[in-house]
């Protein structure tokens, strides 16, 4: 499709805890989220994107549902509390602290003699932001509680508005803290890019969507690889390649009027202290570490 074709995707992006990690990504895409006067409403200079909106994670997966927009960012767990029809078309595996998962649990006071869910007494009362959540899990155990809706600052409700809760964690410190322990995991959460199954129906929209797909997940890809780049003489090049990692099998080309050979390969940055020391003994030299904005497979 021409990129200047009067189909026009209209995005929801998050505020909030994963506001900055989304903002970061999309100008690292090359589509970089313009804020206007107005708090909630900004512009990505790109012909495929009409209307973008910064609203609360919480919103976004009914409003794709029901049409308001094409393409949206929200966590697992309002998708999942939300009950909304929507798309999932990557999972993007970002959150307020970078990369990773979050964690919607129960929580129960330290003194308590709860081990897991299945203790929890027919009757307790359950603080939490997930209602829906909580109640459908409840009830897959068979175990009747009174769900109480919290506002925020759920674990501060322990124990005189409430017996246990049910809250979203990354590390669970902020529940230690507040004299609470993890029973049971409710639900593995990370950000997806979901889009209005009608939108995605649509070939020429899925074509856009997909489009902003590619780039964003290159993106996500690339974040903790490097580039190695290195020379290495003909009679070592089986050794060098031996001690080097790669996403595939690495690139090797002949330098021109040379026994010698260029060899590139994409590896784990977290690894290349001790690669580099390796590879140079090897046989490597004029080695080089470039960082990678992209990775399109």
């Amino acid at each position: 499709m021409d990129c200047f074709s009067a189909i026009m995707i209209n995005i929801a992006i998050p505020k909030g805890s994963l506001q900055s990690q989304t903002l970061e990504l999309f100008e690292q895409a090359g589509l970089e989220i313009r804020r206007t006067e107005r708090e909630y409403n900004a512009r990505i200079d790109d012909p495929r994107i009409g209307k973008v909106k910064i609203l609360r994670p919480q919103e976004i997966p009914g409003y794709v549902a029901s049409g308001y927009f094409d393409l949206g960012i929200s966590g697992t767990d309002w998708i999942v509390e939300s009950g909304s029809d929507v798309v999932t078309v990557a999972n993007l595996n970002y959150g307020k602290q970078g990369p990773g998962t979050v964690k919607v649990v129960v929580a129960v006071p330290q003194a308590t003699a709860i081990r897991s869910a299945r203790d929890v007494p027919p009757g307790s009362r359950v603080s939490t932001e997930y209602p829906n959540l909580t109640r459908a899990f409840f009830q897959r155990l068979g175990i009747p509680v009174e769900v109480q809706f919290s506002y925020g600052a759920t674990e501060a409700k322990v124990p005189e508005l409430t017996d246990l809760v049910v809250d979203l964690t990354e590390t669970g410190s902020t529940l230690r803290k507040n004299g609470l322990r993890i029973v049971d995991v409710i639900l593995q959460s990370t950000s997806e890019l979901i889009a209005n199954a009608e939108s995605w129906s649509d070939p020429d929209k899925r074509e856009e969507i997909l489009a902003v797909e590619t780039m964003l997940s290159a993106v996500i890809r690339a974040r903790g690889k490097v580039l190695l780049k290195m020379n290495v003489p003909e009679e070592l090049l089986d050794e060098v390649i031996s001690r080097l990692p790669s996403m595939k099998n690495p690139t090797v080309s002949k330098l021109y009027n040379s026994g010698h050979y260029a060899l590139e390969s994409v590896v784990d940055k977290q690894a290349v202290n001790l690669l580099i020391p390796g590879l140079k003994k090897a046989g490597a030299t004029d080695i080089l570490e470039l960082d990678i904005s992209k990775i399109v497979p």
